[in-house]
């Protein structure tokens, strides 16, 4: 009969658990979780504070008395794991109820720690609030019912969601971000619909600061956050979400390897230095599925996946974890935000080529009532026609387009070849041509040189070096929302105009980068040097947007 003691009772270290049960009746399996509750929905957490999941229950997906009833496993809560001695396979644990320690003997160790929260040292933060468990959300709720401001510290995820689910309790929220944008995952000009949706919202983006010093309020006052450009903000809750960093402590200790990012060493069987010893989810250092570097990759679906692998493995099976690509979502107020593989701030800093593609296609047909505009962006390897990330922002459809474009990714499917999936359509769910499948033909139009697309942030370079911005939007569309020197000719008069075109290189644009395609098209034929500005207005003015609150930010004080 083996002996398996499992370290940390939530997402992978419970799928091993339950999974190993599924596959050795005979095994004795013990899992032991610091916090008093396990296999809880922590991916949950922020909605419950904000009443979105009304009940706490909710959340708790097990208990001890419904593992040992169904699976017959040994779930102790409140226990710490203190010391792994590796020579003799025993792990000490303290009860933190009794203070108590006892030692328990194992054949494999798993260790799923999970990441412990980011918080900064800076005077006064003792009284921010984290947000990892239960007893961290119990601690939260209790301190928001009576705030009325709020400051939370980080714009990741976490930070996000905590700000909107605050919001929703009627607390006036700031957000603090040290660098220019939420969301680190999205480029500039993605992230601006999310920054509009939050300051609609009523939250504060205090982006390109930091918090310095929090100070203590009187008897029945706010504290103060006193931030890096002088302001002081009032913040009855400060809630630090920052980040997540690998919890290691106790592997450390034991002296198993830790690996350049920080996080436990593993190999592609999740064992780590120690044959004996294996380690899952948030705690561990991941492959890049790009290209195979070591990554932090913080994931419910990881973690989970990898507690699976890890039993096959202990019960003999074959088991091999797979590289990850970093496929994540995120809806605030309304507006979701979701990412896969690199981003193209990733690919400047590492000097790899890319091919960028934007589009605003509809999340279904124009013509069914409903349909929301969203932003896609493509990225793509020009030699090889690999995909290398994507994003998408929008009110409807993104989880559907991004999980397709994942799917491909881990199918090495190219760019090009989204042209030909065939995906389901009806006019309430998407379009003939569905959006993923025209990321593929503007992929294959740029690709075989039937047009040259030119990004935002290059326009000014091009119009400096003295090519000419013609406009092929209507005449009410340039009005309303012109780029600046810009000369107006409609894409349907341009056959009839092309004597006004000045010599020399040509950028077009439309709106999205449709009639622009179309215009592009039109005057190469005609002679012309021409190129369509990629994503047309909508991904300009987001970026030129993005682009302003970066020069703000770091500006003097």
């Amino acid at each position: 009969m083996q002996k398996i003691v499992i370290i940390g009772g939530v997402a992978g270290g419970m799928s091993a658990a339950t999974r190993l049960r599924r596959l050795d009746e005979e095994a004795s399996i013990t899992v032991v979780e610091r916090s008093g509750h396990v296999s809880f929905a922590n991916c949950g957490l922020p909605y419950h504070l904000g009443g979105v999941i009304e009940k706490r229950s909710s959340l708790l997906l097990q208990t001890p008395e419904s593992l040992a009833a169904r699976f017959a496993i040994d779930v102790r809560v409140r226990h710490e794991a203190r010391a792994i001695d590796r020579a003799n396979r025993r792990v000490t644990v303290r009860d933190l109820a009794t203070d108590e320690d006892v030692e328990l003997e194992y054949d494999a160790l798993v260790l799923s720690p999970g990441a412990r929260p980011v918080v900064p040292r800076i005077p006064g933060i003792s009284v921010a609030h984290t947000l990892r468990d239960i007893e961290d959300l119990d601690h939260l709720v209790a301190s928001a019912r009576d705030a009325r401001e709020a400051v939370v510290v980080g714009g990741g995820f976490i930070g996000v969601e905590v700000a909107e689910n605050l919001v929703h309790r009627g607390v006036a929220v700031t957000l603090v971000e040290a660098t220019d944008q939420v969301m680190a995952p999205l480029d500039p000009e993605m992230v601006e619909p999310v920054h509009d949706a939050m300051r609609a919202a009523g939250v504060r983006l205090a982006l390109g600061v930091s918090v310095v010093r929090i100070d203590p309020g009187e008897p029945g006052e706010p504290h103060l956050a006193h931030l890096s450009d002088g302001r002081a903000v009032p913040a009855g809750l400060v809630v630090a979400a920052i980040g997540v960093r690998p919890e290691t402590s106790l592997a450390a200790a034991a002296g198993l390897a830790l690996g350049e990012r920080g996080g436990i060493l593993v190999d592609d069987s999740l064992r780590t230095s120690d044959p004996a010893v294996f380690a899952v989810g948030d705690a561990v250092e991941k492959r890049d599925g790009l290209d195979a570097s070591s990554v932090l990759v913080p994931l419910a679906n990881t973690a989970n996946r990898q507690g699976r692998v890890v039993a096959d493995v202990i019960a003999g099976r074959p088991g091999v974890d797979r590289p990850v690509l970093g496929t994540a979502i995120v809806e605030v107020f309304g507006v979701a935000a979701a990412a896969v593989g690199w981003n193209e701030k990733r690919l400047r800093e590492a000097g790899r080529p890319h091919r960028v593609i934007h589009t605003h296609p509809g999340s279904h047909a124009g013509y069914y009532p409903g349909a929301e505009a969203m932003a896609l962006k493509l990225l793509v390897d020009p030699g090889t026609d690999e995909i290398l990330g994507a994003q998408a922002v929008g009110r409807d459809g993104v989880d559907k387009r991004i999980d397709v474009v994942a799917t491909a990714m881990a199918g090495r499917l190219t760019a090009g070849d989204l042209a030909d999936l065939e995906l389901a359509y009806a006019p309430q769910f998407g379009s003939a041509k569905d959006p993923v499948n025209m990321l593929g033909w503007v992929d294959r139009a740029v690709a075989d040189g039937d047009v040259e697309t030119l990004q935002w942030h290059e326009l000014d370079g091009a119009l400096a070096a003295g090519a000419t911005l013609v406009d092929v939007r209507s005449p009410r569309e340039h009005a309303v929302r012109p780029v600046p020197g810009a000369v107006n000719i409609p894409v349907d008069d341009l056959r009839a105009r092309l004597e006004e075109l000045p010599d020399g290189p040509l950028v077009v644009h439309c709106e999205v980068g449709l009639r622009g395609y179309v215009a592009a098209r039109l005057l190469a034929q005609h002679g012309r040097s021409v190129r369509n500005l990629d994503g047309g207005y909508r991904t300009w003015a987001a970026g030129t947007a993005g682009q302003r609150t970066a020069e703000r930010v770091g500006a003097p004080a």
